[in-house]
């Protein structure tokens, strides 16, 4: 497979794309094709051809993996289109969820992050989409998390067990940006869903589930992952164990989790968005940085205990260094102090006001949090994933 790749080369995969198709269709333009598949492979040669990397952009027909998992007659189609990496380091698999559409004998094929994606799971009947799959297709969203980080996510693993934090932030494919990843092994090897949605499997070894608020996340390297279309799944439930897959390309040279973090459509940086109460930071280079934990720093090596999720409403206390933060008896560095509350600990707002500025390792800020039991403590001494009130305001 990869000698006739590289017999391909740039030039002739373009060609290749352009002697079926005619021109380079943009993604609302209808691809003229016998079949479907055929129609998706042409798609997935558009995406290779102004691919960053000059290996992917060698990609001919036989490296791209085209599963049809639901039809409609022959006007609708619906699943799964892998772009097929070559086996080697700082290399991954693309991979989208598709909908296709013929009309006039031609398929209109979409991918997952085209605004023509969403129009066509608008349209779609309820026998390629259902109803759950068409609200979340169709919610349109911008590419990054505009200033709130909130995920409901936990770890992707068991409650309570610790695993390593094998890989910092890096990008889905190694060095690249946006830094999207993180890997992770240990425990009982057991991959989970971090948040409720809907799974998909991708190709043998990668499981992508689709959650709310935009959010995707992708699991690869999986052994005895499950095959899932379109499965909604709870948090917690379990997609497959550690290990070393390569079936789509890449590598991988010792078990773990390659956990791709995904908004929209496309992947984007996780650093700053939370999973089980760690917030991941970048380094100055890929696979570096580390994760945070109120003011705990894990680095790469580190062990992450898997805590739970954040709820959308609650904060990590982060004392920037102390070892706790004081509550007092008002917004403001002005009133009373009333006690005090740990660094790490979790804490339930109630609602937010705005008080006296004071800077954390979140910023400088005049937001100030009532917690549920009256007491406050500044905005700035609590990760909340957002620097805007999360509960209302007093």
């Amino acid at each position: 497979m990869i000698k006739t790749r590289r017999r391909l080369g740039t030039a002739t995969a373009i060609l290749l794309v352009a002697a079926v198709i005619g021109t380079v269709p943009n993604s609302a333009q209808a691809a003229p094709a016998d079949d479907v598949t055929t129609a998706v492979r042409h798609k997935l040669l558009e995406e290779a051809a102004v691919a960053a990397d000059q290996e992917i952009r060698a990609a001919g027909v036989e490296d791209t993996r085209v599963t049809v998992t639901r039809r409609d007659g022959r006007a609708w189609a619906f699943g799964t289109a892998v772009l097929v990496a070559p086996r080697k380091e700082g290399l991954y698999p693309s991979g989208w969820i598709f909908i296709a559409r013929q009309q006039r004998g031609d398929w209109q094929v979409a991918l997952e992050g085209e605004a023509t994606f969403a129009e066509l799971a608008a349209a779609a009947p309820a026998s390629v989409l259902a109803r759950g799959e068409r609200d979340a297709f169709t919610t349109l969203g911008t590419l990054s998390a505009n200033g709130d980080y909130r995920t409901g996510m936990r770890l992707p693993f068991a409650l309570g067990q610790s695993w390593t934090l094998r890989g910092g932030p890096h990008g889905w494919s190694g060095s690249p940006r946006p830094f999207s990843s993180i890997d992770l092994f240990g425990g009982d090897q057991r991959v989970l869903a971090v948040r409720a949605g809907t799974a998909y499997t991708m190709c043998k070894g990668w499981v992508r589930v689709v959650h709310d608020r935009g959010y995707t996340t992708d699991y690869y390297h999986l052994w005895n992952n499950i095959d899932v279309d379109g499965a909604s799944v709870s948090a917690g439930t379990y997609l497959g164990d550690t290990g070393t897959d390569i079936t789509c390309g890449g590598s991988a040279s010792s078990r773990h989790v390659h956990l791709g973090f995904r908004q929209n459509g496309a992947y984007v940086a996780i650093a700053t968005h939370n999973l089980g109460k760690w917030v991941p930071r970048e380094g100055s280079t890929a696979y570096e940085g580390y994760a945070l934990h109120g003011s705990k720093r894990v680095n790469v090596g580190g062990s992450l205990y898997n805590y739970g999720a954040l709820g959308f409403t609650e904060g990590i206390v982060d004392s920037y260094g102390g070892t706790s933060v004081s509550r007092r008896s008002g917004p403001g560095t002005g009133y009373g102090v009333v006690g005090s509350i740990a660094d790490g600990a979790t804490a339930a707002v109630a609602c937010s006001s705005s008080g006296t500025s004071v800077t954390g390792r979140w910023g400088t800020s005049t937001l100030w949090n009532k917690l549920t039991d009256g007491t406050w403590i500044p905005d700035s001494y609590l990760y909340t994933g957002s620097a805007n009130p999360v509960n209302g305001s007093c």
